[in-house]
This record gives C-alpha cells, sequence and structure tokens, in this order.
C-alpha cells in the first residue's frame, strides 16, 4: 500500500507542477521520462541490489575513514573535548577538513572536469541545456551559491526560464563540504542516495514548471572553478572557506533554535500546541503521500516543516533524537528529503549571490523567490518519496 500511495503521490507531484507550468505546450516530457527513469535505476541500484548496497557500504566506509582524518586533526586541536558530545567540535568542525580536501581536488582539476563532464552527460541524454545540467551537477559538489558564481559570465544570456531552472535546480542539492557534519546526524547512506537522485528531481520540476529548449551554450571553461594558483593556496583558501561556513552554520542554528523555542513558547501559551507541533499537521498530508505511515506522518511533517521553515540542520538535530524509535522506512524518506537547501533562508542567500552578479537577473529571481521555494521544495519530496518506493 505505501508503494501504491508513494507512486500517487509521484504523479500528484509532477500534476502540480504541469499545472504551475507556465509554458506546457513546450515541456520536454522526454527529458522527463528519462531523468525519472535515471533516478528510478539509481535508486533501486543502490538500495535494492546486493552489488548496489555493496558499492553503497564501500562508500560509507571510505567516507567515515576520511572523517577519521579530519577527527584526527580535531583532536589534536579540541584534546578530549572532541570525545564528547559537543556538537560545534565533533560536526561544525569536520567541515573544515572535507572543505580543504573539495578544494585540493578542484586544484587538481579532478573535480571540475568530473562536473563538466556529468553534465555534458546528462545535457545529451535529456536533451535540456548545458548550463542548467552543469549547475544541477556542480550544486551536487559545491552547493548552490558556487555553482552559480561558476557561471557567472553566461547569466546575463539566461531567460526568466532559464534562470529559474538554474537557481531551483541549485537549491534541491547541498555542498559536499558539509556532507560530513550530515553523516554524523543522520544514516550515512541517504545522504549519498539522495545527493544524486537530486539532481534530477529539481531539474524534472523545475523545467516542467518553466520549460526550457537546448540551445548553444559557450563550452564551460574548467579554469574559471580554479582561482588558486598553488596546491597550498587551495588548502588554506579551502580550510579557511570551510571555517567561515562552520560559523555561518553555527550562528545560524543558535539563532534559528533560539526563535523556535521562543515561537514554540507563544504558540503553546495561546494554542496549547507547539509551532513545531502545528507544522507537523500542515505538513502531515505531504508525508502520507511520500509513503510514510500513517501513525509517523504528524512527527515526520514536524521535521520536514521546521526543514523549511529554518534550515536541514534544526531539522535534522530534531530528527536525531527520533530515529530510534521510528521505522526504517520513515527514516530513510525523511533523511533523503533533509538533503537539500530547500528552505526561507537559502532563497535570500541566493538572492544576494545572484544580485551581486547582475542586477536584471535578481529582480526577475526576487518576482519568484516564493514559487523558487515551493519547486524546490517539491524536489525535495520527491527524492524522499522516490527512496521510499524501494525501502
Amino acid at each position: 500500500m505505501s508503494i501504491l500511495i508513494g507512486i500517487l503521490g509521484i504523479l500528484l507531484l509532477i500534476a502540480i507542477a504541469f499545472i504551475m507550468s507556465n509554458d506546457k505546450k513546450n515541456i520536454n516530457f522526454r527529458a522527463v521520462v528519462i531523468m525519472f527513469a535515471v533516478q528510478l535505476g539509481i535508486a533501486y541500484f543502490m538500495l535494492n541490489t546486493k552489488i548496489g548496497k555493496t558499492v553503497l557500504n564501500k562508500i560509507v566506509n571510505v567516507f567515515n575513514k576520511i572523517l577519521s582524518f579530519g577527527n584526527d586533526g580535531i583532536a589534536f586541536v579540541f584534546g578530549d573535548l572532541s570525545g564528547k558530545e559537543y556538537f560545534f567540535i565533533n560536526v561544525l568542525m569536520m567541515i573544515i577538513f572535507v572543505s580543504a580536501l573539495l578544494s585540493i581536488l578542484t586544484y587538481t582539476r579532478i573535480l571540475p572536469l568530473a562536473i563538466k563532464y556529468i553534465g555534458g552527460t546528462v545535457a545529451k541524454v535529456t536533451g535540456l541545456p548545458k548550463i542548467e545540467s552543469f549547475v544541477a551537477v556542480n550544486s551536487m559538489v559545491f552547493g548552490d551559491t558556487t555553482a552559480i558564481i561558476s557561471v557567472k559570465s553566461q547569466l546575463h544570456k539566461l531567460s526568466a526560464n532559464r534562470l529559474f531552472v538554474v537557481v531551483t535546480s541549485s537549491l534541491v542539492a547541498v555542498s559536499c563540504s558539509i556532507l560530513g557534519a550530515y553523516m554524523q546526524m543522520i544514516p550515512a547512506e541517504y545522504v549519498l542516495v539522495a545527493l544524486p537522485i537530486n539532481v534530477f528531481s529539481g531539474l524534472i520540476l523545475s523545467s516542467i514548471v518553466c520549460p526550457v529548449k537546448a540551445e548553444e551554450d559557450e563550452e564551460i571553461q574548467v579554469k574559471e572553478m580554479i582561482p588558486e594558483k598553488s596546491l597550498f593556496e587551495a588548502i588554506g583558501n579551502g580550510a579557511l572557506d570551510g571555517g567561515k561556513v562552520a560559523l555561518i552554520v553555527g550562528a545560524m542554528l543558535i539563532t534559528y533554535i533560539g526563535l523556535l523555542s521562543m515561537v514554540n513558547f507563544a504558540f503553546d501559551s495561546v494554542f496549547g500546541l507547539t509551532f513545531q507541533e502545528v507544522l507537523g499537521y500542515i505538513f502531515a498530508p505531504v508525508a502520507f503521500i511520500m509513503g510514510i505511515p500513517a501513525h509517523e506522518i504528524v512527527k515526520s511533517g514536524s521535521v520536514m516543516g521546521t526543514k523549511v521553515a529554518a534550515n536541514e540542520f534544526v531539522a535534522m538535530l530534531d530528527f536525531m533524537k527520533m530515529i530510534p524509535n521510528m521505522t526504517p522506512k520513515t527514516v530513510g524518506i525523511v533523511s533523503s528529503f533533509l538533503i537539500s537547501f530547500a528552505n526561507f533562508s537559502s532563497i535570500g542567500i541566493i538572492l544576494g549571490t545572484v544580485q551581486a552578479i547582475n542586477g536584471e537577473k535578481a529582480s526577475l529571481l526576487a518576482k519568484v523567490g516564493l514559487k523558487v521555494l515551493l519547486v524546490a521544495t517539491m524536489g525535495s519530496v520527491l527524492t524522499g518519496t522516490i527512496v521510499g518506493l524501494f525501502l
């Protein structure tokens, strides 16, 4: 029954996107079908085949080994404090190490070339423009703002629809620099499964809502993604950038968790329900169509609503406490939903990034900001639903 509900949920998402479309005649249904088939293939292979599970476990083990090296550095700086449950030390400090690793892989051209050719393959297979495909794949590694900055030289050429697809697909993603932090809060296998599926979730729904045609784009210049002139400069910049991200995440968590506590208190005093409990009931129907068992939809909805209203870190901190008492299916679906930057604060960050590059495009984006967030959130719902079909 949950599989049938999940299938109906996917059809409902496609139907809503179709109703929202501003150019129904030019929707590339061939691309939609291909991308959806790829999503199903990835989820089935990684979650339901012996080889896929083995590969996934190997990847998780590699990540865990890499994170253990980062823990050595954290232990050296913080001593005995690193072995205790201090979120800032054990989770946020890992962002610095992973960010430096990404910077090394970028400087050595390994990541830029991989992103360029994977994005090119996605464009050829689906018939979508190169820029949109490139940004979607780039977002999977570097996150939304960096992905948009990487195509800043071509941003001025994008139509309103193409800009919508670029920004929305970038929001249905996360930066690899914070994967280590996520993997210490929720099951690592769902973090890794959600990453590639998110690429297509964002492209599917945004290209239905705002259809685009394949055009002759300029070649993506790998050199534009590598600002550093030496390996040690790359390591230093990566570490410093990671430190900034860790401090920003920490500051946002202090702010949002404090504000949530205040709003929860106000709601509880007036209505007898906390704000997060209200979110649970609002998002419960969404949780239901994703295939989550009925007795867990309110709690799951609360986590999902918290993620959209605040951010994924705040939601994960709440979800961590619930995981031991939830069914494996719910854990997989909600975990996969959480792996994206689709929330209100990200819209402001994206808008500021585009404003710094091109004021005219920022004005276009500001008019559809809430629509972008809605479609990006639908993308996260699609990812979670697809994962749920194979659990």
